[in-house]
């Protein structure tokens, strides 16, 4: 059996969505496969998150991630919104869940890790749900 391929989307793909496609390959690569994308793109990803899931998992996300567009990954079989609160993307079909995180850009610390940990437990939950 193939595994699921999950698409974690939001705008500009710099920041929630990266965290959530990092995070998907660190916890859930044996159940689904992971993906990030927006409706437009930044030239780097965003540095506070960059740095921070550096200090609490080791994970480098620039070394495998760049921003992408919804075109650049392959179609998913779950589409997840990050969160409507910048405006959701339309991606060309309905979002499969809406997980409505904040984002933190340009916020302290505190509040990137508090939205790295939400993003944790919806992946982990997510990977539980799909062993199923």
């Amino acid at each position: 059996m193939s595994k699921k391929k999950v698409a974690f989307i939001c705008v500009h793909n710099s920041c929630r969505s990266q965290i959530a496609e990092a995070l998907g390959h660190y916890l859930a690569f044996d159940v689904f496969e992971s993906y990030s994308a927006g409706t437009e793109t930044k030239p780097i990803i965003n540095q506070d998150a960059v740095r921070i899931m550096k200090q609490m998992y080791g994970i480098d996300m620039e070394e495998a991630q760049y921003s992408k567009l919804i075109n650049d990954i392959p179609k998913p079989d779950i589409a997840i919104s990050m969160g409507c609160n910048v405006g959701c993307p339309f991606i060309g079909r309905p979002f499969d869940d809406n997980w409505g995180l904040e984002d933190p850009t340009g916020k302290s610390d505190e509040e990137f890790v508090k939205i790295i940990k939400q993003i944790e437990t919806k992946i982990l939950d997510l990977r539980d749900n799909l062993k199923n």
